[in-house]
């Protein structure tokens, strides 16, 4: 994209020092180029309340904390890890804003840039030079005897876990309308290829590159004879109902809560709108998973050499 970006919501976790000295630097470089700089009200309260003397937030708008914080802006940057990363996707939900993170976490694979680039980052965010790239999210809803009485979304992955450590969860998982197995487990992870790499990649799921349009399904210590981490078509309908006995919590990206009573039944989908991210290079996704995870590849020597 060309031209100047002409307003940016600033994501922030203003309880670390590190994020409020890059939020200033990033807030007074786009303001000095005459970018206007939003930021939430819960964030900015929060900084005013862990700041000491003369270690106050900037001079920015307030905006409301919800998903319309990223109304009227073109991009949302976002300084943290994927924590933050991920409250920055809430806030940029309703705009459609692209989300441009840059990592003050540890693993931060959602971000884009690490905090040494950060003065790159104000560059391409004051001349509009970011490509957009799309990811998918999924639409959960919850139904009790058919009706519906919940309803979120998420980027990463929903987990439905045991609320008591004694006690397992007893579901049945069903794929296009047809049961495919019943799992005692201590619950049960729905992601997008994103979230591959989180959760699901703890609880044993398969790396899925982003370009690969799919739905995984990724059981937690389940005790049953079919029982592997599964990969669906994208177009797929992911099911769980709740057996009797059985209550859990649904978790969506660890954020937004639900309680999931016996008798519930759990329907994921692909949702119909991506989450948009904005991205300064055109890196492999392998060697973004190289770097962030520190993979050993010493010894490579490209598959090309020694051809005619």
């Amino acid at each position: 994209m060309s031209g100047s970006a002409t307003r940016v919501l600033l994501v922030i976790n203003p309880r670390r020092s590190e994020a409020r000295e890059v939020a200033l630097l990033v807030a007074n470089a786009l303001q000095a180029e005459g970018v206007k700089v939003s930021m939430a009200t819960d964030d900015l309260d929060q900084w005013a309340a862990v700041a000491a003397e003369g270690d106050g937030p900037p001079e920015v708008d307030a905006v409301s904390a919800d998903e319309h914080a990223g109304d009227g802006c073109e991009v949302v940057v976002v300084l943290g890890g994927d924590g933050t990363i991920l409250r920055g996707a809430e806030r940029a939900r309703a705009s459609g804003a692209p989300i441009l993170g840059v990592n003050l976490g540890h693993v931060g694979f959602l971000a884009e840039a690490e905090s040494e680039e950060v003065n790159a980052v104000v560059d391409s965010v004051i001349n509009h030079r970011w490509h957009v790239e799309e990811r998918m999210a999924i639409e959960v809803r919850i139904l009790v005897a058919g009706e519906l009485v919940a309803q979120t979304w998420a980027l990463n992955e929903i987990s439905i876990e045991k609320l008591s450590r004694e006690r397992m969860i007893d579901l049945v998982v069903e794929v296009d309308g047809r049961p495919l197995s019943r799992w005692g487990c201590d619950g049960v992870v729905a992601a997008t290829p994103t979230g591959s790499t989180a959760y699901a990649f703890s609880a044993g799921g398969p790396v899925v590159w982003p370009e690969v349009a799919a739905l995984l399904v990724v059981p937690l210590s389940a005790h049953a004879l079919f029982a592997r981490p599964l990969v669906v078509s994208p177009r797929s309908v992911i099911a769980f109902e709740i057996q009797p006995f059985s209550s859990a919590v649904l978790a969506a990206d660890g954020r937004r809560m639900f309680e999931v009573a016996e008798g519930a039944r759990v329907e994921v989908r692909q949702h119909q709108q991506p989450v948009l991210f904005a991205r300064l290079a055109t890196a492999p996704f392998t060697d973004r998973l190289v770097a962030k995870f520190d993979l050993p590849v010493q010894g490579w020597r490209g598959g090309t050499r020694g051809t005619a």
